[in-house]
């Protein structure tokens, strides 16, 4: 017998069965979202069609807790003889912060199954929502199917299909699907891109989508067809399956197609293969693979293979050999303060990541960062306690820079890696007192290393001097301890002074090869020698500080260090001759600079075989304007004076003389979206420019762009540089840009990168077409040449497809 109650009740029954049936068909709008995200998925359903996410009004507190649910219908007809429930017309029903709404919903106590029909939606907690025309589902929700399914995902996704079909806990489909991310509506029914098959099945135990007939379209245009392929469950949290692929052309290797591919190899690792397919040279596997220890973790990447050698335009010469490079490195706990760590980075030929285009290559991996085509592997330990610091290394590098450069742009050879020293061990150790000392901060440090080379560099470029070609390197060790005592303290209306005081003794031992001319003036293959250095002074600075009446604020800094110490001091060996020139022995203070970052330091040496010393007045000042609004700027302006000529000090720093070079140091930001800066030195008498670096950022909503200088009259290595880049992107539309970028040699008058691109972005695809050329040294059958290097990149990126987090090879 069936009873009727009357339109538009509200109920909550306290059988069980209703509850069931309540909580059962509300939870399986979650296993219908759970395929539709996994999948995905694709179709010939129209996405215009799918309603918006409707918008659900507060529950009533009906004080039923997570395990209550609430049903509303226009009328409720229960059949206890057959035990069918069914509610009739506007039903909404809540469970666990999702509602159900259809026009009629059935429920069979005896099986279990659930039968929702007419205008099924159901919307989840996060926002999303799915729709369908007819809905069934069994008793443990383990089977079911949907008719004309639909929904409305995160990200703005939406999917569609014919027919939704969950046959068991671990296999789900979708059957003439369709899937994307772009916006559809009435006025635009045809999304950027979407991806449509006849079918799509999650399978679960495997984590793995399989699609058949499966059509990637572009605009409604359809540009890819697969009869059969699988990618890994988005759902799963690793899964293996093909990664996206990239695609370039260059005249080197012709077209040259890269498909990584993920596997699984545990829960704590996995790896990465990514053969490169080249038209015209033979194919080049890369492999990464990872591994996560209790620990730490370990990263290991490589690369391999088996061809001649062929230059920027594609000629193959030589024999073919085994090419390969691994880029490696590790990092481990031992306990709260104790950790090591490695890395490993080798290459078999110096061009071989320039051939390939393999990125991410000269990177940090360890304590030390590698520069611009210098390889380093490293060994290291470290200790760091609140007030103390101690690490433990050891440092080999390998060096891929062409050298030996003549007029007509050819070369003869790299590196010597031969001539870089093997680091090891090098040992650095800092603490501090907890409690001050004499009213200050005491620091006490120390350090020792040891240089082995196996060939000397002075026969290597720069030096070239034939006498030491071939014969032993310079080796050293050096041990050096320091104290550093500084105080702060603040007088009347606000002058601050720091007083300072520093000593430090260092110790070396030099073994050097001598030519019979060296030994005739008394040079000797082993030399010791030992020093102490000393500095005490005292920094001052006094700030005003003046308000804006509009807000904002202008300060303005006197700033200035006396020093008296010890004179400058370099190590006296002489460690190679040529003729009456004399080289003595500086490994670790070549590259010192004269700038705003070390003009207040009373040495202003970065390494320890050179010291800066004498007496000296540092001063300066700074003056600093900020806006509410963020726009401002700040300069400071120095020089350094000392009691003497310093014939030391190199001459390019600047601060041989008594008056040092001029220090200027600037940023502005003129308007929002425009930050500029500028560091240069001038010279002390006639203010000529021996040294700038300046450069202009702009950010605006049509686009953005910076521009860099650089100009030194003599760098380190004794060669003049001045160098522009420039770099932006520019809107023409509201989907299409252009975008620019460009490196230049002033020295040199070439182009070494010139790159031009148009990119079209909406709001779920990006399209970039770039030209790229850069001159780089090739090797050729006559040798190593400049040659301009062209290719052509074509990148597609798509919203809601990403990657595992590693970077393309």
């Amino acid at each position: 017998m069936g009873e009727s109650l009357f339109p538009g009740s509200f109920m909550t029954e306290t059988r069980s069965s209703v509850p069931s049936a309540g909580r059962a068909l509300l939870m399986s709008g979650a296993a219908w979202l759970t395929l539709a995200c996994a999948s995905a998925a694709h179709a010939q359903q129209n996405l215009a069609t799918i309603p918006q996410t409707p918008v659900i009004k507060t529950a009533p507190p009906d004080g039923l807790g997570d395990d209550g649910y609430y049903l509303e219908s226009d009328l409720l007809i229960r059949d206890d003889k057959n035990q069918i429930m069914t509610a009739e017309g506007a039903v909404e029903a809540r469970y666990q912060g999702r509602t159900l709404r259809a026009d009629k919903v059935i429920y069979d106590s005896k099986t279990g199954a659930i039968t929702a029909d007419g205008n099924v939606q159901l919307i989840n907690p996060d926002g999303t929502a799915e729709f369908a025309d007819h809905l069934e589902l069994d008793r443990d929700m383990k089977a079911g199917f949907a008719r004309n399914f639909a929904a409305r995902l995160e990200q703005n996704m939406k999917v569609a299909a014919a027919s939704a079909v969950r046959r068991n806990e671990n296999i789900q489909e979708l059957n003439k699907a369709i899937y994307t991310p772009c916006e559809v509506c009435a006025e635009k029914p045809t999304p950027t891109w979407s991806v449509s098959a006849d079918k799509i099945v999650q399978d679960k135990p495997k984590q793995l989508i399989y699609y058949k007939n499966a059509v990637i379209r572009m605009w409604g245009a359809p540009v890819l067809y697969l009869p059969l392929f699988w990618h890994p469950d988005p759902q799963a949290k690793r899964s293996s399956g093909f990664l996206a692929p990239k695609l370039d052309f260059s005249r080197g290797r012709g077209v040259s197609y890269n498909q990584p591919y993920y596997h699984v190899i545990s829960p704590s690792s996995d790896v990465i293969l990514a053969p490169q397919i080249n038209s015209q040279v033979n194919p080049f596997l890369n492999v990464t693979y990872r591994k996560r220890f209790y620990s730490g973790t370990l990263e290991a990447r490589g690369g391999f293979t088996y061809d001649k050698e062929f230059d920027i335009r594609g000629d193959r010469f030589g024999e073919e050999t085994f090419r390969s490079y691994v880029l490696a490195n590790g990092k481990f706990d031992i306990n709260q303060h104790w950790k090591w760590g490695f890395s490993a980075e080798r290459v078999s030929d110096a061009l071989l990541f320039d051939k390939y285009k393999i990125n991410d290559v000269y990177q940090q991996r360890g304590l030390f960062t590698s520069d611009d085509h210098r390889l380093v592997s490293q060994l290291y330990a470290t200790r760091q306690a609140q007030r103390s610091w101690f690490s433990v290394s050891a440092v080999s590098v390998q060096g891929l820079r062409v050298v030996g450069v003549t007029s007509a742009g050819t070369a003869n050879a790299f590196e010597n890696s031969g001539t870089f020293p093997l680091i090891g061990p090098l040992v650095e150790a800092r603490w501090e007192p907890e409690k001050p000392v004499l009213g200050g901060r005491l620091r006490l440090q120390g350090s020792g290393v040891m240089l082995n080379r196996s060939e000397s560099q002075f026969g290597e470029a720069p030096y070239f001097l034939g006498a030491y070609k071939g014969q032993n390197g310079v080796d050293s060790s050096r041990a050096s301890v320091k104290a550093d005592w500084r105080a702060s303290n603040i007088i009347g209306p606000g002058l601050k002074v720091s007083p300072f005081v520093q000593a430090r003794g260092d110790a070396y031992s030099i073994k050097t090869f001598v030519t019979p001319a060296a030994s005739a003036l008394g040079d000797d293959t082993q030399e010791t020698y030992t020093r102490a250095l000393g500095v005490g002074g005292v920094d001052f600075s006094l700030p005003f500080y003046k308000p804006l009446t509009k807000g904002g604020s202008v300060v303005l800094e006197p700033l200035a260090q006396v020093a008296l110490g010890s004179d400058s001091s370099r190590v006296p060996v002489v460690v190679a001759r040529d003729g009456t020139k004399r080289y003595l022995y500086n490994e670790d203070s070549a590259t010192i600079e004269f700038d705003e970052t070390n003009l207040f330091q009373a040495n202003k040496s970065p390494g320890f075989d050179l010291y800066e010393g004498g007496q000296r007045l540092n001063v300066g000042g700074r003056a600093t304007f900020a806006r509410p609004d963020g726009r401002g700027g700040s300069i400071l302006v120095g020089r350094s004076f000392r009691s003497e000529f310093d014939p030391l000090l190199p001459t390019r720093t600047g601060l041989q003389m008594k008056s040092s070079d001029w220090i200027v140091a600037a940023t502005v930001t003129p308007v929002r979206g425009i930050n500029a800066f500028v560091r240069t030195r001038l010279d002390s008498k006639t203010q000529d420019i021996h040294r700038i670096e300046t450069g202009v950022d702009a950010f605006t909503t049509r686009g953005s762009g910076s521009v860099r200088y650089l100009k030194d009259e003599l760098d380190a290595n004794g060669n003049r540089q001045e160098n522009f880049e420039a770099r932006g992107e520019l809107k023409l539309t509201k989907r299409f840009s252009v975008t620019a970028f460009g490196q230049r040699d002033m020295v040199q008058d070439v182009w070494r990168r010139r790159d031009l691109g148009v990119a079209y972005q909406d709001d779920c695809v990006r399209i970039d077409v770039i030209y790229q050329q850069e001159d780089r040294y090739a090797s050729t059958a006559s040798g190593l040449r400049l040659q301009p290097d062209r290719t052509i990149v074509f990148r597609l990126t798509l919203a809601t497809l990403g990657d595992t987090g590693y970077s393309s090879n």
